[in-house]
């Protein structure tokens, strides 16, 4: 699918597909922002070449799996993003690669599926930013799109502190599989981030031809963006400590119920050694054993087993091993 959005000096909004592109052409002053959903490569490729897109760029944008990035060319801005097209609360998210081709009065979008922020953004205030410069309705884009991102993350943040008082009232093996698949998934998000926040640390620090600084608007939209991917950034990291210290506390109050067995059964194993090398010693089936003719020698042994057994009980029990 494609789909067009054209502005033109007089503030007049025009909407349709590919065929505002010659309209654009013929008017100076106009921008247009194409979006690309679902299209095969070669009408993207098509497409692009006719704005004088940059042979390089339009290769990455069509690898699959492209590190996030963003770099420059003579006629445009290549910025390439990872979005997403399905998010919630237990991390469970679908990624997709969102391509940007900002120039100086034209703005391209290329994605495979349904994209939230573009969607919201096409039907809403797209118009209106597109007036002012394509940039703007890219870095809008990509807020509004980090904005899904720190909504879920919140939601999970309810997620895991039920799940956090879950493990200490009953935890169990079920609850640390559940942290385990959390942890997988907020390092994956910190990866992603982590590209992002590299995009807007570059955009804060160098000025790029189609996304000026020096204009007060735009720069104020790249710290917005810039901030927002810092908080997510930040929030991830947050996350993956915390499922880190349940899970080491997990560990360290099951280590400590598996010493306290230990010892018990310890104790009970120190009491009982004494009296079986006693048993043992008495039911050698030998001959001439001085102290089986002894008349009160059964009551004698049952009574010294009786009393080492006691004693180290006594002894035990006065150092709080049971």
């Amino acid at each position: 699918m494609i789909r067009s959005m054209l502005t033109t000096p007089e503030g007049l909004l025009h909407e349709g597909d590919e065929g505002l592109v010659d309209v654009w052409h013929t008017s100076p002053g106009s921008h247009i922002w194409i979006d690309m959903q679902g299209e095969p490569a070669e009408n993207e490729r098509v497409l692009l070449e006719r704005l004088s897109c940059h042979p390089m760029a339009i290769q990455d944008a069509h690898k699959e799996r492209h590190p996030p990035k963003i770099e420059e060319f003579e006629n445009h801005t290549l910025i390439i993003y990872r979005g997403i097209s399905s998010f919630d609360a237990t991390l469970n998210f679908v990624p997709q690669q969102i391509c940007f081709f900002i120039g100086e009065r034209f703005l391209i979008t290329l994605h495979p599926g349904d994209a939230f922020s573009i969607e919201q953004l096409f039907s809403e205030q797209g118009g209106i930013l597109l007036g002012q410069s394509p940039e703007r309705v890219a870095l809008r884009v990509i807020y509004t799109s980090a904005g899904f991102y720190i909504d879920s993350l919140l939601e999970f943040e309810s997620e895991l502190s039920d799940l956090e008082d879950e493990l200490l009232e009953n935890g169990n093996d079920v609850l640390m599989r559940k942290l385990t698949i959390y942890r997988s998934r907020l390092v994956k998000l910190r990866r992603v981030f982590s590209y992002h926040k590299g995009i807007t640390q570059e955009l804060t620090a160098y000025d790029y031809a189609h996304l000026p600084r020096g204009e007060n608007e735009t720069l104020y939209a790249i710290n917005d963006v810039a901030e927002r991917f810092e908080r997510l950034y930040t929030l991830t990291q947050m996350y993956y400590d915390i499922c880190g210290d349940l899970v080491n506390g997990y560990i360290s109050i099951s280590s400590h119920q598996l010493n306290i067995t230990m010892r018990v059964l310890t104790v009970i194993t120190a009491i009982f050694v004494p009296l079986t090398f006693i048993a043992g010693i008495y039911g050698m089936n030998f001959e001439y054993m001085p102290e089986l003719s002894f008349q009160y020698g059964y009551f004698f042994v049952l009574g010294a087993m009786l009393g080492i057994g006691g004693s180290l009980c006594w002894l035990f029990k006065r150092n709080n091993w049971f």
